[in-house]
């Protein structure tokens, strides 16, 4: 596999059983030392390790050269051996040199040194640091999960269709990037956000079961999990439940990680939204560590604290974390800035309590009863030297704000093990309402199908609506979200009513997509997961760029071809634009 017309085998490869081979080896000179009067040592690296190769003095290389060396394998003198390396116990002697390809000296070290170089340099120079170890690694690691996840597909009988990349401009929410017509001066195609479209028409086309490893491209401010394009998982299934698509997701992400890792990860595992934001604050969970939200609103059920009594209305809780030996931790402007940080989360305040042999440490003691202490003692499991932590508010605001904290506090780096994957199912199907209309606003999308058992409180409590939506979570990154889709005509156009979309508004903004289900639309469902964030975790990296090959910088430019750049004069009357001068 590795041998070509000029190499008989990779630099890393070699080892003791190559004694006496005579081998051809190219890559790049990683390093050359001077050894004794006249021979010298250079390193050749390729993208399978460095083999130490000793060359006559006389051969004038330099870093990054490319050569083709030819010569014999043999033990390392004694003394000389390099546990640290693979092919350490040997070298490659009586060397024949032929540079292919001289180079000018790179602007850092093509090495581990590299990753303290400032990222503009090392993206404006992507091409070589494509070379170091580190970037190889991870090139082939995504490598390898893409092919875990087309095998895994095929095997379960999933066909792979390729769908526009010049789409119809749709309302998914974020931002699209729009491309204009040259032949149509003033109309537009926009660049997918996701397959949503086809992927649901290929259903009604029969086609059963689609996927395909999907570009998609969303004009979002970037962040470390996020870039303007982005590969995804996209798949969806007929005549299937919610059960069928968790399981063949399932199958194939567990085939990529025991691609990458060589072990394959528990089955994962299923909590509720609801379950989610009691328990950890997020519906993006990271189960890899403790300090869970406690309820103790029962506990303060007749307290006559004013900043706790407040929270006993209907719709409020009182919930708290526990921080294990926390309590010398946090001085008084670490527990400030928690306090802060409460606040611009949106809660009204943040207590804290210092557990102490007698009670709690705090401002607020004062104001709580030995029973309320007690409750609290006994329901978080507290030991002297806890620090405990307590919003009381609105049950979403208290949820929220206290799985901030929770994260802030206890969260390990997101590569970090265990690998801990869990299915968050029964989202609301509604979430918040229109500031102008009222009207309830889609938790996912409209097309997605309501819980059955909840379909009665669409006119009496629509945002008590359950959702047949799913999100899957990997050491609390969200990885993809899906669900089952609404194929039922009279059920969608309860959907779109309970949004304030009536039949005509539907069929303006979404009878392009919907017409065709008239033709017969399967039940169906699917889902689709982030690739880029999936490669990262198991490669160990906390930015998607160290796993994509030529990324965008976090302000959206490449440094490497200087984009985005003016369009030509010449081209933009072409497609009849124009660029106004920008406002002052």
């Amino acid at each position: 596999m590795s041998s070509t017309s000029m190499r008989t085998h990779l630099c890393g490869d070699l080892r003791r059983d190559d004694v006496g081979e005579t081998v051809s080896v190219c890559g790049w000179v990683a390093r050359r030392r001077e050894h004794g009067e006249h021979l010298a040592f250079v390193d050749l690296r390729d993208h399978s390790g460095i083999v130490q190769c000793v060359v006559n003095d006389d051969v004038d290389v330099r870093s990054e050269y490319v050569l083709r060396i030819t010569g014999t394998v043999r033990d390392r003198p004694e003394g000389t051996v390099n546990d640290d390396l693979g092919t350490g116990s040997i070298e490659i002697g009586d060397c024949e040199v032929e540079i292919l390809r001289v180079a000018t000296p790179p602007p850092f070290p093509i090495d581990a040194r590299a990753d303290d170089v400032d990222e503009n340099t090392r993206l404006r120079y992507r091409y070589l640091d494509l070379r170091r170890e580190r970037m190889q690694r991870n090139l082939r690691i995504r490598s390898a999960v893409n092919a875990a996840v087309r095998g895994s597909m095929h095997d379960q009988g999933f066909v792979e269709v390729e769908t526009p990349m010049l789409v119809p401009s749709t309302p998914e929410g974020a931002r699209e990037f729009l491309v204009p017509s040259r032949k149509e001066p003033g109309s537009f195609y926009a660049l997918p956000q996701s397959p949503q479209l086809f992927k649901q028409l290929l259903m009604v086309g029969g086609v059963d079961r689609y996927y395909q490893i999907a570009r998609c491209l969303r004009d979002e401010d970037l962040r470390a999990d996020r870039q303007y394009e982005f590969m995804q998982l996209d798949m969806e299934m007929s005549f299937v439940d919610q059960d069928d698509v968790l399981d063949a997701v399932s199958a194939s992400v567990l085939d990529a990680a025991e691609a990458v890792t060589g072990e394959r990860p528990d089955p994962i595992e299923r909590i509720t939204w609801h379950e989610a934001m009691n328990r950890f604050g997020i519906d993006k969970p990271d189960l890899r560590f403790a300090m869970e939200l406690v309820e103790l609103t029962p506990v303060f059920s007749g307290t006559e604290f004013k900043a706790f009594s407040g929270a006993l209305e209907p719709g409020g809780a009182i919930k708290g974390i526990k921080v294990d030996g926390g309590a010398d931790d946090y001085g008084r402007n670490r527990l400030d800035k928690l306090t802060d940080r409460a606040r611009s989360a949106g809660a009204k305040g943040l207590v804290w309590l210092k557990a102490t042999d007698d009670g709690f440490d705090s401002p607020v003691a004062k104001f709580l009863s030995e029973s309320e202490v007690a409750g609290v003692k006994e329901a978080m499991d507290v030991s002297t030297g806890d620090l405990v932590l307590i919003v009381a508010d609105e049950w979403s605001t208290t949820c929220e704000v206290l799985g901030t904290l929770r994260n802030e506090i206890g969260r390990p780096p997101v590569h970090e093990g265990p690998y801990r994957y869990v299915w968050v199912v029964e989202f609301p199907l509604f979430v918040g309402r229109d500031a102008e209309t009222g009207a309830p606003k889609s938790g996912h999308h409209p097309f997605t199908m309501p819980h059955p058992d909840d379909v009665d409180k669409f006119d009496t409590d629509p945002m008590s609506v359950r959702s047949i939506a799913y999100d899957l979570v990997l050491n609390g990154w969200e990885l993809g979200s899906g669900s089952i889709r609404i194929h039922e005509p009279e059920l969608q156009r309860r959907v779109f009513h309970a949004l304030g979309i009536d039949d005509e508004e539907a069929e303006r903004k979404f009878g392009f997509f919907l017409n065709p289900f008239d033709y017969g639309a399967p039940p169906h469902g699917g889902f689709a997961f982030g690739l880029d964030r999936l490669v990262a975790i198991l490669a160990g990296e906390d930015n998607i760029r160290e796993v994509i090959a030529y990324p965008k910088t976090q302000s959206g430019q490449d440094p490497m071809t200087n984009s985005p750049n003016p369009g030509d004069p010449a081209a933009l009357r072409d497609l009849g634009l124009r660029v106004l001068p920008t406002a002052d």
